[in-house]
């Protein structure tokens, strides 16, 4: 029992800081490169119920991205540089860095909702993003040439959205269940007229289910969490991307009771077409996918339970999008586990 133990505070401490900051956003997909939802925000132990109680998440989310044709061209017509109804030439190429840091403090009621566990959270972030194009864009229009060379950058500090979610859990023997629904509140630094943006400048939300098994007997585990975007329509622009799909998934293995490592990724595909979109630029429906290593460690603060991770994606395949690598530093502090809790009896007489 005193294994389980350890297992469930420390799950319950990484759930916070995985699980809780749902909804957080970057610079990646739709319109102008920018999605609502950021792939690998879940891994491991995300369907894990917590602990009732106030907790605080957070991490620190550095992206270095590039990318060309469409995606680039499509900052160009963002910020009102060329008309929908030319032809052009997109010999451009993009290149974008972002670092961020979220915070997220939540609450997780002890009375049970429909035989699960309720957690509520408002989120948001602040930091640096950066945006550069570089190459030839050459627009005709009937007898007129236009042509521009050179590069053209924007960078900008700042604040973002507002991100509240609720999640609710169950828990079964070595099987977790979890449903979430979580949106943006577009109240974060916007301007249509810049290449660099910290927020979206429209709503959003974002709803699905996440499944974690956890089996303290074999010291293993896996997670994966699936959803889909609906975003609104962006009033600045006029602008409405499409119904986003996202997987986010995670396998570990705990090395010892305080360590463990593993690999996590992340499918993202846009399954509908944009609103508003020059014609030139098509469907312009993203797709990317990532993968990398993850390690966490758990450790006590006084009598909180706290959590330290790492996890590092590459992004191959990407279509309509920036694609590069991305790196997390996920931190969390949470109440420990009660040493007698429901689920670690239930869990030793299945």
């Amino acid at each position: 029992m005193a294994l389980f133990r350890t297992y469930h505070r420390g799950t319950v401490c990484f759930a916070t800081a995985a699980a809780l900051l749902v909804g957080a956003r970057g610079a990646h997909a739709d319109e102008s490169g920018i999605a609502f939802w950021l792939p690998g925000l879940y891994s491991s132990m995300a369907a894990v119920p917590g602990t009732p109680g106030w907790a605080l998440g957070g991490f620190y989310y550095h992206t270095s991205v590039n990318a060309s044709g469409a995606a680039a061209a499509s900052r160009e017509f963002q910020v009102g540089r060329f008309s929908p109804n030319v032809n052009l030439n997109l010999s451009l190429s993009l290149a974008g860095q972002g670092d961020l840091v979220f915070l997220a403090p939540s609450y997780t009621f002890a009375t049970p909702v429909f035989g699960g566990q309720l957690a509520v959270s408002v989120a948001s972030y602040f930091g640096r993003n950066s945006a550069n194009i570089a190459g030839t864009l050459t627009a005709t229009a009937g007898p007129l040439i236009v042509q521009r060379s050179g590069t053209l950058g924007d960078a900008l500090v700042s604040y973002g959205d507002l991100i509240p979610t609720t999640t609710l859990k169950w828990h079964d023997g070595v099987n977790n269940y979890m449903v979430y629904v979580t949106g943006d509140v577009p109240v974060g630094d916007y301007d249509p007229n810049r290449f660099a943006n910290i927020g979206i400048g429209h709503g959003a939300v974002d709803f699905g289910a996440g499944y974690t098994y956890l089996n303290p007997a074999t010291a293993t585990e896996f997670s994966g969490v699936a959803g889909f975007t609906y975003n609104f329509r962006n009033p600045n622009t006029q602008y409405q991307s499409g119904v986003d799909f996202h997987l986010d998934w995670g396998v570990s293995r705990f090395m010892s009771k305080q360590v463990f490592v593993g690999f996590a990724g992340y499918a993202y595909q846009q399954i509908t077409s944009d609103f508003g979109q020059p014609a030139v630029l098509g469907d312009f429906r993203s797709r990317v996918f990532g993968i990398g290593p993850q390690i966490g460690y758990l450790f006590p603060i006084g009598d909180r339970q706290g959590f330290l991770g790492f996890r590092g994606y590459g992004e191959f395949d990407a279509a309509n999008r920036p694609s590069g690598w991305n790196t997390w530093l996920t931190f969390s502090i949470s109440s420990s586990a009660p040493s007698a809790a429901a689920p670690v009896k239930h869990l030793l007489t299945k």
